[in-house]
């Protein structure tokens, strides 16, 4: 009777196990999906007070001023 619980009470703790390491992955990928939108709204800025795309968008309007300088035209 004790081999018969020993036996249960092992394949409970191995289907437990193999339930934490399935709980641990989710919440690692939970975090690396958390750390990229995070870098990503850094990087490219929610409200145009800086960021990736205010750079971009006025490194193009430097270039079109310049572009109009040359051609004459303001």
């Amino acid at each position: 009777m004790l081999k018969l619980i020993y036996q249960f009470t092992e394949k409970i703790r191995d289907k437990v196990s193999k339930l934490n390491e399935k709980g641990q992955g989710m919440v690692e990928y939970a975090i690396i999906v958390t750390v990229i939108a995070l870098v990503a709204f850094t990087v490219f800025g929610g409200d145009d007070s800086g960021g990736l795309t205010k750079t971009i968008k006025n490194a193009f309007t430097n270039a079109d001023t310049q572009v109009n300088k040359v051609n004459g035209s303001n």
